[in-house]
């Protein structure tokens, strides 16, 4: 079985937040899940926007997974700009195999054909988000960018992560932290 990351002093785990006067369109108002944070870098998946109008289905089509009638119904999310053919489901630890990540206690994370095989047949794992694609980061990478304000970082809760209310995900993350979007401030070092 998979062992669970190490995170002391790292965020893994957690939601990060973009900062409103994010720059950087393929990050503005994304909400990212940390899936691995340390020296080596880190790898997260955004968590409130959604990949087009791909569905599961049509996933299963392409990948030529017979599925179990009916199909479930279920959106494919943007997890972010690195390799954006990959797919990712990010979901409840009910569910674990070889190739899965435990990333905590709640959330888990696979990469391969056999967790879409059993979200077919009604045997995958309580709670899902498909994603393709993720948002990665060189060594140190991450920090800076938090450094100059570019991210905000709170514990990510297991409904938050799932909830399908994709629209108000950001500013619900923001609210964890006790503030305000009006007490935010788009420079370093200002209030």
């Amino acid at each position: 079985m998979p062992t669970k990351t190490e995170s002391s002093a790292y965020l893994t785990g957690q939601l990060l937040i973009a900062m409103p006067a994010m720059n950087d369109p393929r990050f503005q108002r994304s909400v990212i899940y940390l899936c691995a944070h340390n020296e080596e870098g880190a790898m997260g998946l955004v968590v409130n926007r959604l990949f087009g109008s791909v569905t599961f289905e049509d996933l299963l089509e392409q990948l030529d997974i017979e599925a179990k009638e009916p199909v479930p119904s279920m959106p494919v999310h943007y997890g972010g700009p690195v390799e954006s053919g990959r797919g990712f489901v990010l979901h409840s630890t009910d569910y674990v195999r070889d190739g899965t990540l435990v990333v905590n206690d709640e959330v888990a994370l696979t990469a391969t054909i056999d967790i879409l095989r059993a979200i077919s047949e009604d045997r995958g794992p309580r709670r899902t988000l498909m994603l393709l694609g993720y948002a990665g980061w060189g060594p140190g990478q991450l920090d800076q960018e938090i450094q100059a304000n570019g991210w905000l970082n709170v514990p990510c809760d297991e409904e938050l992560l799932f909830d399908t209310n994709l629209e108000s995900k950001w500013e619900r993350s923001i609210a964890k932290l006790g503030v305000s979007l009006s007490m935010l401030s788009g420079e370093a070092g200002h209030a």
